[in-house]
């Protein structure tokens, strides 16, 4: 008699040879090379995961190492579910993408957000569905508290330390009110929030003009464009607001309804769908996977205990 373990091994090697069946049948249709990253930040499986775990990290970079190596090109369908994560890291995931495929479309089956969106914008072309969102790029940033790291809005602390400007200079009696508020923000956060709110949009708008609206005349002006309004969090008020198809495409961004394809259409979402099961049945909380059965997989063992830690060094910055 088999013994459980190996009994689990056995349907999670029969789920994953479903999701990769569907995987195959993509990019057999489309003749292009397609790779699958997503995270399982939508499942309620494994609660209180940190956000390293699901988000876009440097370590990300082994999985596109492995799901590249053999594809042909010259093309990519790059199939994205990811809450965000490092504008590090995905700047150079961006940077290695491009430097091997020549094309470059995002499919968008949910969700797409932050970080996640900054990657989208580096392809040629988006493909969103009636239920799929991008998300705004404002910085985020990670900083130590009392009781843990938090995280906070680069743009709600310029509005704070904007606020206390004027509030001393109305009445000067406030001032150790804000003083001990702010006393505890390290030296150079204000500089740090301004750099990596410029550096986020002029990275999107530099890489839709280079891609995007690659030959257009007018190139440069509507990557600026959508990179400052993707970046505005006094328009978007949440960093989290899903922005839907009809709305990216009303600022500019050349997507495409993936119900335009019935084929494709079914392909794209048997692939999600089959991912979503793998997240809610096995251990894996993230997957970068190519139509040829290659990648790289973040798998939790049973009762592992998650510890939150910090963004590394260098990764301060989240989306």
């Amino acid at each position: 008699m088999p013994a459980r373990s190996e009994i689990q091994a056995e349907i999670t090697a029969a789920q994953d040879k479903v999701r990769r069946k569907y995987l195959k049948s993509l990019a057999s249709h489309t003749g292009t090379d397609t790779i699958l990253y997503a995270s399982a930040f939508t499942s309620k499986r494994i609660p209180n995961l940190p956000s390293y775990i699901l988000s876009v990290t440097i370590e990300d970079m082994q999985g596109f190492m492995a799901a590249v190596h053999g594809l042909k090109g010259p093309n990519l369908d790059l199939i994205l579910h990811s809450p965000g994560g490092s504008l590090e890291a995905a700047e150079q995931i961006v940077n290695y993408l491009r430097a091997k495929f020549t094309k470059i479309r995002a499919y968008i089956p949910q969700n797409a957000m932050s970080a996640a969106t900054m990657i989208a914008c580096a392809c040629d072309e988006i493909i969103m569905g009636k239920e799929s969102a991008l998300g705004p790029i404002d910085p985020q940033i990670t900083l130590p508290g009392p009781n843990g790291p938090f995280t906070v809005a680069a743009h709600s602390v310029l509005q704070e330390f904007g606020l206390a400007q004027r509030s001393v200079a109305t009445d000067p009696r406030v001032a150790p009110l804000w003083v001990s508020k702010i006393k505890d923000y390290p030296v150079g956060l204000l500089d740090l929030c301004h750099q990596t709110i410029t550096v986020s949009k002029e990275r999107v708008g530099t890489w839709l003009t280079q891609n995007m609206f690659r030959g257009e005349s007018d190139a440069a002006m509507k990557g600026k464009g959508i990179g400052d309004w993707l970046s505005n969090a006094a328009l978007h008020k949440t960093h989290g607001r899903p922005i839907s198809i009809a709305e990216a495409q009303s600022i500019g961004l050349k997507v495409t309804p993936l119900e335009n394809d019935q084929k494709i259409q079914d392909l794209v979402l048997s692939v999600f769908h089959s991912m979503c099961i793998t997240f809610e049945t096995t251990g894996c909380v993230k997957m970068i996977e190519n139509h040829n059965e290659k990648g790289w997989y973040v798998t939790l063992a049973p009762g592992q205990l998650i510890v939150p830690q910090p963004p590394n060094r260098g990764q301060h910055m989240m989306y």
